[in-house]
């Protein structure tokens, strides 16, 4: 598949949209149903409205976790950032960016050898959105670094 026709300014952020929206949505809502059942239920002991509370801060918090993932471009270089870990690394460790049908999200083939999955462009609900953010990416590793890669 083609690159876009201009590169993106920098810096720029790659991230799920759809799925942060729907993750963030769902997180605010449990924890608020929960809630208002805490507060609601005449019968409940006060430690049993602390633990429904408590249940829904640590749902809450897990979506969160779960909307994190982005990468970051930067003139000198990316930033991944995935569900517990955080990963910089120079435009020229990046040799390829791959998304496939099929794929979770993208993977970035390094110059060690090894391959970063890149989390924060993932097909999900918005595979059109991904792709082009996969093309966009592919172009700017392609511009500043060592790489190619497939997208698509």
């Amino acid at each position: 598949m083609s690159a876009p026709a201009s590169l993106p300014s920098l810096p720029v952020t790659f991230r799920p949209t759809r799925t942060r929206a729907v993750l963030y949505a769902v997180g605010i809502a449990q924890f608020a149903a929960l809630t208002a059942i805490a507060l609601a239920l005449p019968e409940l002991t006060g430690g049993e409205r602390v633990s429904f509370v408590l249940t829904g801060l640590v749902v809450l918090a897990v979506l969160l976790l779960l909307a994190r993932p982005k990468v970051v471009a930067r003139q000198e270089g990316l930033t991944v950032v995935n569900l517990t870990t955080r990963r910089e690394l120079a435009w020229a460790q990046v040799l390829r960016v791959n998304l496939r049908n099929g794929d979770a999200w993208v993977h970035l083939d390094l110059a060690d050898g090894t391959s970063l999955p890149a989390m924060g462009i993932q097909p999900g609900i918005g595979r059109e959105h991904a792709v082009r953010d996969a093309r966009a990416l592919r172009a700017l590793a392609e511009s500043h670094g060592a790489g190619g890669s497939a997208a698509g």
